[in-house]
């Protein structure tokens, strides 16, 4: 398999850094292709702005998602947003690395996000009609593919548990799992999550590398999260509400949208490929 990590912690000797270092050495040595974004290594640009398109003329008003639509579709996406697609394209597994800052991921990883997932990559595709509302959610230009998360978080475990106090580590993760990885296609792994982060000895660390050197063996069998296709028949088009009788009777929320484990949907219909879309970015 070829991995791609994005990783985004400014210090390279923290325990994210060290984690980093766990997973590629892991993979490597099970014969996997192996590739990182280092963002801060890389000094990521993380806002959008009209640097990002070029071509969009001085006097005309940014609107950023036609600005990406029309960049991505013109092959005028910046170098470095090209870069990162063409990883993307590349990469069978995508992992998603980050200390848990104020809830969510470090901005410069959320800048990567969208400034990398074009219009037309990594959204607005596929046909909206009143049988579908777009190839996402399931479908998309990254079907096919898998993705994970690697989250460290200075707070216990009770704390992210269902009735602790930060609220389940489940529902904080829910936005990047499902609409940031799943939405483009992606099948979502169940996250590994370091907890009390901070507080590691040594023991304490080898016993985390060890069990993260064993997800990495996993990654091709792991069964991910049982999101639901919004093209499965589960939602009303084009509502988008969950249909009437599915889900487990007191469900309400982000538990609505994982069904049963082990439940697979249909397969797409429309998938495009990977030279197709390299052709669109070159």
């Amino acid at each position: 398999m070829k991995v791609l990590i994005v990783f985004a912690h400014p210090e390279p000797r923290s325990l994210s850094g060290a984690l980093r270092d766990v997973a590629v050495k892991a993979l490597e040595a099970q014969g996997h292709g192996v590739r990182v974004s280092d963002l801060y290594a890389q000094s990521w640009k993380s806002e959008v702005d009209r640097a990002d398109f070029p071509s969009l003329p001085s006097d005309a008003r940014l609107a950023p998602a036609a600005a990406s639509k029309q960049a991505f579709e013109a092959g005028t996406l910046t170098a470095d947003v090209k870069s990162e697609i063409e990883k993307l394209l590349w990469a069978d597994v995508l992992i998603l690395q980050f200390p848990l800052w104020w809830f969510s991921m470090p901005a410069i990883l959320k800048g990567w996000v969208d400034r990398v997932f074009a219009y037309g990559f990594a959204y607005g595709v596929g046909e909206h009609s009143d049988k579908r509302w777009g190839d996402r959610y399931g479908e998309g230009t990254l079907a096919g593919k898998r993705a994970m998360l690697i989250v460290t978080a200075g707070g216990w475990q009770e704390h992210y548990s269902a009735r602790g106090i930060n609220g389940p580590i489940d529902d904080l993760l829910f936005p990047i799992n499902h609409g940031i990885l799943y939405y483009p296609g992606y099948d979502v792994l169940p996250p590994f999550v370091v907890y009390k982060s901070d507080k590691l000895d040594e023991v304490a660390f080898a016993a985390i590398a060890a069990r993260l050197h064993e997800r990495m063996s996993t990654l091709a069998t792991t069964s991910p999260i049982a999101y639901r296709r919004q093209n499965g028949d589960d939602y009303l088009i084009p509502s988008m509400q969950l249909r009437s009788g599915l889900g487990d009777p007191g469900l309400s929320g982000f538990a609505l949208h994982v069904g049963r484990a082990g439940t697979r949907h249909d397969e797409p219909d429309i998938l495009r490929s990977a030279t197709e879309i390299s052709a669109a970015i070159a």
